[in-house]
């Protein structure tokens, strides 16, 4: 049964809403803002009708704070109210208000209401979920499609995204660049973390999967696949329109071998110039690549690849990213 929550400080808006909806709907009735965000803490609505006209914090203030709050910014909201002009109804929609149902209310006219609103609300969700199903498909499509290329390096995109979640998720608990990585979608940020070699795709197989040394002619071709890598997420955003589903991916395929000191590529930036996810994905697809068993080459113990990667900060990589990294660096050992 979906939970509506009623706020408002009369105790008959209160009885009388309660009346009309609590046969359909799980009602709690709250008298003030304060008892609101209370109970937030342990129940989240499905819809949430909101005095405008109450004491101490009036509808717009409690709506201000509640859309402040990432937890509970999402739930709709309908101002209840017993006068309405033109001015006020605006400054509500702009405030992310979805509609406004004026007092004294029909019991009828209240239940089809908020009726719609659940029932766009449901569709919104489901299609949104269907969105997040289709991006991780796209996703893991063409990680697919690299990993089975590179031979070489197999299960390195499913090492590095579980590395980039440990590395992001310690830097937003220790406040590292945690005002940036706050207004992050993590789970999509982490997802997007397996198409920084997407540009691999456009790389002959015959230099991809090469055992021996690569020639400088073979290592230039290589380096292109930053370039190929941003050119491919390109045209798919050009394509869907999504730009903000594939920022993330766009970045690390193009900053992932930037250095901090400046002496990377494809664009030899320095330091917090290079963008962060550029500057999380080195370390992360470094230290996989310093483990990992190449044909030309034994696997480094997890330690010796710590010692490099610790004596490369501040010319390799951002040294507060180095410092996260060795707090968590056991936890690195298990992936």
């Amino acid at each position: 049964m979906k939970t509506i929550f009623i706020v408002d400080d009369n105790d008959v808006n209160l009885l009388s809403a309660e009346k009309t909806l609590s046969e359909h709907y799980r009602v709690f009735t709250l008298p003030s803002a304060e008892s609101m965000f209370e109970l937030l803490e342990h129940v989240t609505p499905e819809l949430i009708l909101l005095d405008i006209e109450m004491p101490e914090m009036d509808g717009y203030e409690t709506l201000k704070a509640l859309k402040s709050n990432e937890r509970n910014a999402g739930v709709p909201v309908v101002f209840l109210t017993g006068r309405l002009d033109a001015s006020s109804e605006a400054l509500g929609f702009e405030m992310g208000a979805v509609d406004f149902i004026t007092k004294p209310f029909s019991g009828p006219v209240l239940l089809n209401r908020i009726k719609t609103h659940l029932d766009i609300e449901s569709i919104i969700r489901k299609r949104t979920e269907e969105l997040s199903r289709l991006k991780t498909s796209v996703i893991n499509a063409l990680a697919h499609i690299v990993e089975s290329r590179d031979k070489l390096t197999g299960g390195h995109i499913e090492r590095t995204t579980s590395c980039i979640r440990i590395l992001l998720e310690a830097m937003l608990d220790r406040g590292v660049y945690a005002e940036e990585i706050g207004d992050w979608d993590l789970e999509d940020v982490i997802s997007s973390a397996r198409l920084h070699d997407v540009g691999k795709i456009s790389v002959s197989d015959l230099i991809l999967n090469k055992e021996g040394s690569l020639t400088p002619e073979e290592f230039e071709i290589i380096k292109n696949h930053v370039a190929e890598g941003e050119y491919i997420i390109d045209s798919i955003i050009a394509d869907s329109g999504d730009a903000s589903f594939l920022h993330s991916a766009k970045l690390f395929a193009g900053y992932h071998h930037e250095r901090w000191d400046g002496t990377g590529y494809r664009r030899g930036l320095a330091g917090e110039a290079i963008p962060l996810h550029g500057r999380v994905m080195a370390l992360v697809d470094v230290y996989d690549a310093l483990v990992s068993e190449r044909p030309y080459k034994k696997g480094y113990p997890h330690d010796k690849a710590v010692d490099i990667i610790r004596g490369s900060s501040g010319s390799h990589f951002d040294p507060k990213i180095v410092e996260i990294f060795l707090e968590v660096k056991e936890l690195f050992a298990l992936v």
